[in-house]
């Protein structure tokens, strides 16, 4: 199938990879010149595992190429998929400037029948708002389909080959049966195909993120309960995790959840909400948990230490999960921001976020090439990142490096009476 994708951040380029391993002809279109010509290249603008092999060799079996021309992706092309950014707004809703300028560039260089899948996440409404800018630009037929990605960053690619299920909105059978000609390869293992109408498609993707987010922020406060009266949040998510109406899937607790999709999507499905005169209360009180817990960690610290001004205090992990370079929305920043902002000296490791984080902070914080070099003369090291690298590092060596033995475990991933018996002091979240 000829197949167009505009827009090649994680998501479309996931997407045009994918689609052009499993034997597709795909167009990737970017408006961005210097980046088309690195994947032209085989340099890859972001850390995904998997992109690194897929890209270089579809672009070598001539099943994928990338270009800045719109019109003729469009024109060799039988389905697109829209995948650009829907950006936050001021208020928190999603804003659809670039995917109504591409599906107005599209209607504009129609030359026969297309069908058009919005593969961003969009609130409910966008594929009416998609076929109506399109119809006033082309009398050519078409198909506006609602198709949300499930893509998690840092397992992207294999989230897209072995989908959980997928989702596709339309109400045109003819148009149902292509998507799943497309999709059927990816699902052989017996994964549904869910069809359904657009609207439903589009709210599911909000739904299932705000429900895994809510997940996480309840049990921050569970954690928080539990530093208070002296149980362990991780027997407590043994017993809960086990009781299989609940699972044990998002019940772990930390500095709360980052990256491009739980905050944004959260805030505007409330946006949403508000607009058709709907209270979401339990959405509501997620995203203010999770601006809490955020800034839960300072304080700890400071605490523990008599204050920041003059401390230098470590940080172990920036991107907001691992195996991702994402800091979009990641709880490094706010504890980082919190601990300049008390005086403290910031050095700071992460193995793939280190250029997004020059951006965000510049010359703030010391970024440090390798992890032991930030526990140097520290006064507490920080766990923000779960990273596999921090799970067992030689804790004698890092006592014998840092001015005062004191760990803060925003991940839980350490022992506690471990490191007390090595002579640390040790604060997790929720750990007893």
């Amino acid at each position: 199938m000829q197949i167009g994708v505009v827009g090649t951040g994680y998501v479309g380029l996931v997407v045009g990879a994918c689609l052009a391993e499993n034997g597709n002809f795909v167009v990737c279109v970017d408006s961005d010149k210097g980046k088309v010509e690195r994947l032209r290249k085989g340099e890859i603008p972001i850390y995904e595992p998997g992109l690194n092999e897929l890209v270089p060799r579809n672009v070598a079996e001539d099943r994928l190429r990338f270009t800045t021309d719109l019109e003729e992706a469009v024109r060799s092309s039988e389905v697109l998929f829209i995948a650009v950014g829907t950006p936050e707004n001021e208020d928190g809703s999603a804003d659809l400037k670039h995917v109504l300028e591409v599906a107005r560039g599209i209607g504009q260089a129609m030359n026969g029948p297309k069908i058009l899948v919005n593969k961003s996440t969009v609130p409910v409404g966008t594929a009416a708002r998609v076929r109506e800018v399109v119809s006033s630009i082309t009398k050519h037929p078409f198909a506006v389909v609602s198709n949300p990605e499930f893509l998690k960053e840092g397992t992207a690619v294999d989230d897209f080959l072995k989908p959980d299920r997928v989702v596709i909105g339309t109400d045109d059978p003819k148009v149902e049966a292509v998507m799943r000609k497309l999709y059927e390869p990816f699902v052989r293992t017996g994964k549904p195909i869910l069809v359904m109408d657009p609207a439903s498609a589009e709210l599911t993707k909000y739904a299932a993120n705000a429900m895994l987010a809510s997940r996480i922020s309840f049990m921050n406060e569970i954690a928080n309960y539990c530093d208070r009266v002296g149980a362990d949040v991780r027997q407590v998510r043994l017993g809960m995790g086990t009781d299989s109406r609940i699972g044990s899937s998002f019940l772990f607790p930390g500095v709360g959840y980052g990256g491009s999709c739980f905050p944004k999507d959260v805030k505007a499905l409330i946006r949403m909400g508000e607009a058709a005169g709907v209270a979401l209360p339990v959405v509501e009180a997620t995203e203010r948990t999770n601006v809490a817990q955020k800034a839960s960690l300072v304080p700890r610290i400071a605490a523990h230490l008599g204050g920041l001004q003059g401390k230098r205090i470590a940080i172990w992990g920036l991107a907001f999960k691992p195996r991702t370079d994402d800091m979009r929305e990641a709880p490094a920043i706010a504890v980082i921001e919190g601990l300049l902002k008390g005086g403290a000296e910031v050095r700071a490791y992460d193995p793939k976020a280190e250029p997004q984080a020059r951006r965000e902070f510049g010359d703030r914080v010391m970024l440090c090439s390798r992890a032991y070099e930030a526990v140097a003369g520290a006064d507490a090291l920080v766990v923000v990142t779960e990273w596999n690298e921090f799970r067992e590092p030689d804790f004698a060596k890092i006592r014998s490096m840092m001015r005062h033995a004191a760990v803060f475990d925003g991940r839980n991933i350490y022992d506690p009476k471990l490191l007390r018996d090595l002579g640390f002091h040790y604060e997790g979240i929720g750990r007893r």
